[in-house]
């Protein structure tokens, strides 16, 4: 991939300036790439038909290294906010877009970036409507930093509440953990095992969306476990809804190389970043049907139930143990695993 014909080999300060280059390089690759009619508006802004409430979610990527086994931090970028506004119980429609670049990054790798966000905003279903682009002195970033904001709809069937959550429901997930966060690692450390380690990253709102239409208020809650992993979901569930949390060690799915890379490293997986599954907090009466329509679903294949609302310990998480013992599941203390997303 060489670089746009008017564009040099990499960012320089002026691309943020305002400016001739800015414009050059705003034109050569964001424009072409997300050519929409809300973009061509050029404004500082955009205007976007939305009719009644709105749901909103902003996040920052600061992943290192950017390019990863499984995806990339423009990818990750597009499927993290998309999923933040499906976890809300939303239809994700709109996404802004904004860069702060490192003077010196190639720009065969900005283009690379940009492509990466297209192709995951196309298969999500958003448009990038706005953004912004600053580029900061070489030795003050970290190759390239994205912030977004997703923008979209309340689903007509989603009742999405923690204080939905009862007595009896079912806890699932819908894939194997801990794969997003061994990846980088593995990529970061330089890790090599017997097959390579992929991230998890994709959207999840066709997901939500599937569940929700067939599912309705049987859904009580949806949470992506990103950052703190599926402990760090489920200590929030504990926590907030007051009531306890039971799960089950043996009924966790996850991949033979990532728990082998996990327990090498001294990593407990369920504190690991996760970027492509979703916890469903769903009513005991119906999960068995919601777990086998998951199953059955592109984005679910890998789901299972791994614990459920009890009416014991209310405000904390406890595991049983592959073993028959039990343990209390404390939320990440600290950093486990820095710029993990």
């Amino acid at each position: 991939m060489s670089p746009k014909p008017n564009l040099p080999d990499s960012i320089q300060l002026a691309h943020g300036s305002g400016g001739l280059m800015t414009r050059e390089l705003l034109d050569e690759i964001v424009f072409t790439t997300f050519k929409n009619p809300y973009l061509e508006q050029k404004h500082d802004g955009a205007i976007v038909p939305l009719t009644g409430p709105v749901v909103i979610s902003t996040d920052s990527f600061v992943v290192s290294p950017i390019f990863f086994r499984g995806g990339d931090i423009g990818e990750l970028a597009v499927n993290g906010t998309v999923n933040d506004v499906a976890m809300c119980g939303g239809i994700p429609r709109y996404l802004s877009l904004g860069f702060i670049i490192e003077e010196g990054l190639l720009t065969t790798d900005f283009l690379k970036i940009v492509e990466s966000i297209k192709r995951a905003a196309d298969a999500a279903g958003v448009q990038v409507v706005t953004g912004d682009t600053k580029v900061v002195e070489s030795g003050k970033g970290d190759k390239i930093f994205i912030n977004t904001t997703g923008i979209g709809s309340p689903h007509p069937n989603g009742q999405i509440a923690m204080e939905r959550i009862a007595e009896g429901d079912q806890i699932l997930v819908s894939g194997p953990i801990a794969a997003h966060g061994m990846a980088i690692l593995s990529e970061r450390e330089g890790l090599e095992f017997e097959s390579e380690i992929q991230s998890d990253t994709t959207n999840l709102n066709h997901l939500v969306d599937d569940l929700l239409k067939a599912f309705g208020g049987a859904i009580h809650l949806f949470r992506d476990p990103t950052r703190g992993g599926v402990s760090g979901v489920c200590s929030e569930i504990a926590q907030d809804s007051g009531r306890g949390v039971l799960l089950r060690e043996t009924d966790f799915p996850i991949h033979h190389q990532v728990a082998a890379a996990c327990e090498i490293l001294g990593l407990d997986p369920l504190y690991v970043a996760n970027e492509g599954i979703l916890c469903a907090v769903v009513d005991g009466a119906v999960a068995p049907e919601v777990l086998a329509f998951m199953q059955a679903h592109p984005k679910g294949s890998g789901s299972a139930c791994i614990g459920s609302i009890v009416p014991d310990h209310p405000g904390k998480v406890v595991m049983e143990s592959s073993i028959g013992g039990k343990r209390i599941v404390t939320p990440l203390i600290g950093e486990q695993l820095p710029r993990i997303c």
